[in-house]
């Protein structure tokens, strides 16, 4: 029989002790990526109900403006059938005064043509009683011939006159009856142009009224999707709070997987330190006792860089004499710091999850530096101390 060594015991048992734990950690990781996922959902439906609400405001403003230009035209054209209206009073007023005119010359000419009438038949009566005698025996009757000529001359005075009548007689009738019709003309296109005027005026305000019904409508839509917006916005930074949770939750959990406590060798290439931790001499003052937050590590310009340890990217932009620099956040107040990485050299983005050894960025000579080179440093509770001591 095989004799079991007190190492193989040892590994058995830390096997069995173990593995529910692994299974557990495994568990609650799935159901942290479930979440985040869920999250990310929501998220996502957030910023396209978001980006839909001020897609739909910005076609309302469209849509106001050129409602409230409608107006503007609608309000000038009932502001110019005002005016038409102010003009046709007016108008009714001369043909007021005309038609009074026109009144008074028919009133005239009706008694002309009654008075002319009254003597018509005045002298058809005289006739009528004398009996009628003709102008030619008036004329053959004359004693001589001066008498003839009287007669005659008295005659052509007679015939002349009751002309002029009857010509007067007919002018008048025929006035008569052109005033009449000019009145009831004039009275009609009066009636029918203010009657059309006002149905005009009564539509445009009609339509001013759905303008303005519609423009209220607008603003209702608008201030809802606005809300929407708000709503969505305050969801996504939310929701932003809970993702950074779990994110720092399943970092803790990767984070129970490092192996003694080490961090990583960040430079896979390359392990040579050109700059200890601690107080040196400023590369580029040349003054004594600067305060050296990291270690730099030499390596050529585009040189892999890994996350020495599994976590959550919280920056990955410039950083002022860093350069181009990554921080990323390992749980229990634990960060690592990459800077002066090469531009264009960063390979992560913030909120990113990363594990152990993963690319992250490329070395470079960017900010404060005075060669290509990774300067690292590790931080616990944002307060720098010696990388050495967690490095492999």
């Amino acid at each position: 029989m095989k004799k079991i060594t007190p190492l193989v015991l040892i590994a058995a048992l830390l096997s069995i002790f173990l593995m529910p734990y692994q299974g557990q950690a495994l568990t609650e990781l799935e159901k942290i990526n479930r979440e985040l996922n869920e999250l990310k959902k929501k998220q996502a439906q957030a910023k396209n109900e978001a980006a839909s609400a001020k897609t739909q405001i910005i076609k309302i403003h469209k849509d106001k403006t050129a409602a409230e230009k409608a107006i503007d035209v609608l309000q000038e054209k009932i502001n110019q059938t005002i005016d038409n209206l102010k003009k046709i009073d007016g108008d009714i007023d001369r043909v007021s005064q005309e038609l009074i005119r026109a009144g008074e010359e028919l009133e005239a000419a009706i008694k002309r043509v009654e008075d002319r009438d009254s003597l018509l038949k005045s002298r058809i009566r005289l006739m009528y009683t004398s009996g009628v005698v003709s102008y030619l025996d008036v004329l053959l009757s004359s004693t001589s011939f001066v008498d003839f000529l009287d007669r005659y001359q008295v005659l052509t005075s007679i015939v002349s006159q009751d002309k002029d009548i009857l010509e007067d007689d007919v002018a008048d009738k025929q006035l008569v009856t052109e005033k009449r019709k000019q009145i009831n003309d004039n009275l009609y296109a009066v009636k029918q142009l203010y009657k059309n005027t006002e149905k005009i005026k009564q539509n445009l305000l009609v339509n001013e009224k759905n303008k303005q019904v519609l423009i209220a409508g607008l603003n209702s839509k608008e201030k809802h999707l606005e809300e929407i917006s708000e709503e969505q916005e305050e969801f996504l930074i939310t929701s932003a709070r809970e993702v950074s949770k779990l994110l720092e939750k399943k970092n803790k959990i990767l984070s129970s997987y490092r192996k003694g406590g080490k961090f990583l060798w960040p430079v896979p290439s390359f392990n040579r330190i050109t700059s200890n931790f601690g107080s040196r001499k400023d590369p580029l003052t040349g003054r004594m006792g600067a305060n050296h937050k990291g270690v730099d590590i030499g390596a050529p310009n585009g040189t892999t860089i890994v996350a020495a340890e599994s976590g959550t990217v919280i920056v990955a932009q410039s950083y002022g004499g860093y350069g181009n620099t990554v921080i990323i956040n390992h749980g229990s107040g634990t960060w690592t710091l990459y800077g002066h990485i090469r531009k264009g050299g960063i390979k992560v983005k913030e909120g990113q999850a990363v594990k152990r050894g993963q690319k992250i960025a490329e070395v470079g000579s960017t900010g404060r530096s005075t060669g290509n080179h990774l300067h690292f440093e590790v931080r616990i509770n944002e307060k720098a101390v010696n990388p050495m001591k967690y490095l492999k």
